[in-house]
């Protein structure tokens, strides 16, 4: 089936298309209250992190392209580095264009993805479900598929794609001590310092291997394709420092509390 695309169509009397352009961003999670109802033992002034990339790639047919199907692609979520993002992500769900058959596109598992054929061009919407453990707010992410490469004068070529893709980090404040201990040995999330004298309960023990090779994105046939987010590993320090520093702030800030609470009890019996 292929998509009516109400944006940018590939042709002579077309609107020029859009620049391809990459973003960074830092999304915070805030539990609902019903998952403050379920989640116990949270921990204060600490942070985790879950890199994430999501985007397309588009492949030409050449002279197998017709009319309506012009592209092969692939829309998905992947962690920064091609983890596996099943240990976070419960359920991604695609909402592709209204003229495909069955467009709303449900992943239960990883990878998160969802491929198809069409010539047009549209904004696809993701929702990410997360663990119970995790939060119980979903995220909301958009994506314009984009086909065509930048340089429209140019040839196209069957052999290397259009890749557009963006980079977010989603933060989970306050994490559960069930989260932590479950993730505290994955890849895909980045681990905060722990409190002073906090100790972890043990590890989860790790799934089947063979299921877990199955959604590490590390063997995605595209992954020749993915854009390197060199800047990655420049943001997990910079997000650690900074969750570092918000822990101080909140420590002296209670510190403050206390010394200011003996003060006004000595003014009190100094006055009498």
């Amino acid at each position: 089936m292929t998509s009516s695309s109400s944006s940018k169509k590939h042709g002579p009397d077309q609107p020029e298309i859009s620049g391809s352009t990459t973003k960074s961003l830092r999304t915070k999670m805030i539990k609902s209250e019903d998952g403050e109802k379920r989640i116990y033992k949270k921990l204060k002034d600490v942070e985790i992190s879950v890199p994430i990339v999501y985007g397309n790639i588009s492949f030409w047919l050449g002279k197998k392209a017709s009319e309506y199907q012009s592209h092969k692609w692939t829309v998905y979520v992947r962690g920064a580095k091609n983890e596996d993002l099943g240990v976070v992500v419960k359920r991604a769900v695609f909402q592709l264009h209204s003229s495909f058959n069955n467009p709303t596109r449900v992943l239960e598992s990883p990878p998160f993805e969802v491929s198809e054929a069409g010539w047009g061009e549209f904004e696809i919407a993701i929702t990410l479900y997360f663990h119970s453990d995790v939060c119980d707010k979903p995220l909301n992410l958009y994506h314009h598929l984009k086909l065509y490469p930048e340089d429209e004068s140019g040839p196209m070529s069957t052999k290397k794609p259009v890749v557009v893709e963006s980079y977010d980090e989603v933060v989970f404040p306050e994490p559960s001590e069930g989260f932590l201990a479950r993730v505290q040995n994955h890849p895909a999330v980045n681990l905060p310092r722990l409190p002073a004298g906090f100790t972890l309960p043990p590890p989860v023990p790790v799934e089947d291997a063979s299921r877990k090779k199955r959604g590490d994105t590390k063997d995605n046939p595209l992954s020749q394709w993915f854009m390197n987010f060199s800047e990655a590993d420049e943001l997990f320090q910079l997000a650690a420092a900074r969750q570092q520093v918000q822990a101080h702030i909140a420590r002296l800030r209670r510190q403050i509390g206390v010394i200011d609470g003996q003060h006004q009890q000595l003014k009190s019996i100094s006055d009498q």
